[in-house]
């Protein structure tokens, strides 16, 4: 018989995370490394948190993630948002506390396309009268 698990998907910037929530003592384990070793500021850590800190179920699940593309900060963002869509499937009671914190919002910021004939997204060339 398997163990009761929920499951959340984040996205951010070019990042994705799969997001499992199981019930346990508060573990965090990422792409099979500890939560301490994937993310190394505290910063990136403080943000993954923040979901499990507003609804005070820090020590009652276990997390197991896998993020794949981008960076560490679109990974963390990822991972974040997976852990609260995840709280939500536990318990519906508390989506109001995580919307609240906006914590259930897809950051949709992403890098924009460079255009032709510019020297970046919206930077152009030195512009030559002659």
């Amino acid at each position: 018989m398997t163990a009761v698990q929920y499951y959340g998907t984040g996205r951010r910037k070019t990042s994705t995370a799969r997001v499992f929530l199981r019930p346990g003592t508060g573990a965090i384990s990422i792409n099979h490394r500890t939560f301490e070793a994937f993310f190394p500021t505290q910063a990136l850590r403080t943000q993954i948190q923040t979901p499990l800190a507003v609804t005070e179920t820090a020590d009652k699940f276990d997390i197991v993630a896998t993020v794949a593309g981008g960076g560490v900060s679109g990974q963390a963002g990822a991972v974040r948002l997976g852990i609260a869509r995840a709280l939500v499937q536990y318990n519906l009671e508390l989506r109001k506390p995580l919307k609240n914190e906006g914590l259930l919002t897809r950051d949709a910021r992403a890098k924009e396309r460079k255009k032709y004939g510019m020297a970046g997204a919206r930077k152009r060339f030195q512009f030559s009268k002659r």
